[in-house]
C-alpha cells in the first residue's frame, strides 16, 4: 500500500495533469512536468500515463465501450498482450496494479508489454479470456500478438489450441504491427476491438474492456 504522502502526491499530479491536458497540453509535456514537479518515481509516471486523460478524450473514449453481451455474433479482435497482461494481475490477484482509468478502462500500471515472458499464469489467463467470451457466442475471434516480443509464435500457438479446443472459429496470428491491423481488420469487418491502448481507441468505432469483465466476475 503506498503511504499517505505518496497518495496524496498522486492524487495532486493527477488533478494538476488532467488540467494541463484539458488546457492543450501534450501529455508527454504535461507529465513530464507534473512528476517533476512532485519527484515522482517510474512508478508513479506510468500510473499517471495509464490512469489521466482529458476530460474531451475521456469522454470519447467511454461512449465506445460496449456492453459485453453485444459481442453476440459479432467479429472480436483481441490486442493480445494488451489485454493478456491485464487479466494475468487480476488471475494473480495482483490488485494494487490495476486500476480504473479516466476514460473507462481497466488498465495494469506495471508496464512490462516489452519483457513479456510466457509463465505459469499464461494458459490461467487465456482460458479466462476464452471461457468469458464462449458465453456470449462470438461470430469469431481473433488474437493478434506483437511479433518483436520474445516467444510470441509460441503465445500464438497456445491461444490456437485453447481456440480450437473450445471450439470457437477465429485464430491467434503474430504482426509487426499491431495497432494498424486491429483497426484494418475491424473496420473492414465491422467488429468489435478489445484493447485499452489509447490510439487504438480513438480509430475505431466498439470497445470491449474484457479485463473489466472478468475482473468483475471475479468479485461475485
Amino acid at each position: 500500500m503506498p503511504s499517505k504522502d505518496i497518495e496524496k502526491s498522486l492524487k495532486d499530479a493527477s488533478y494538476d495533469l488532467k488540467f494541463l491536458l484539458n488546457r492543450g497540453y501534450r501529455k508527454k509535456v504535461a507529465l513530464n512536468f507534473v512528476a517533476n514537479k512532485y519527484l515522482l518515481d517510474k512508478n508513479a509516471r506510468n500510473y499517471l500515463a495509464r490512469k489521466v486523460f482529458s476530460t474531451l478524450t475521456s469522454f470519447n473514449r467511454i461512449i465506445k465501450i460496449v456492453n459485453i453481451s453485444s459481442i453476440n455474433n459479432k467479429a472480436i479482435f483481441i490486442d493480445g498482450y494488451n489485454v493478456l497482461i491485464t487479466v494475468e494481475s487480476i488471475c494473480n490477484h495482483e490488485y494494487s496494479s490495476i486500476i480504473i482509468c479516466d476514460d473507462g478502462v481497466l488498465r495494469d500500471t506495471n508496464a512490462i508489454f516489452g519483457r513479456y515472458k510466457i509463465n505459469s499464469h499464461t494458459e490461467i489467463a487465456l482460458i479466462n479470456i476464452i471461457n468469458l467470451l464462449k458465453l456470449y457466442r462470438p461470430k469469431c475471434v481473433y488474437f493478434l500478438y506483437d511479433s518483436p516480443v520474445s516467444k510470441s509464435g509460441e503465445l500464438a500457438k497456445l491461444t490456437n489450441s485453447l481456440l480450437k479446443k473450445n471450439k470457437i472459429q477465429g485464430n491467434a496470428v503474430t504482426n509487426k504491427n499491431v495497432d494498424y491491423e486491429l483497426v484494418k481488420l475491424v473496420k473492414h469487418h465491422d467488429g468489435i476491438v478489445a484493447t485499452s491502448d489509447g490510439v487504438v481507441m480513438d480509430k475505431v468505432e466498439n470497445i470491449l474492456d474484457i479485463p473489466r469483465e472478468i475482473f468483475k466476475k471475479l468479485l461475485k
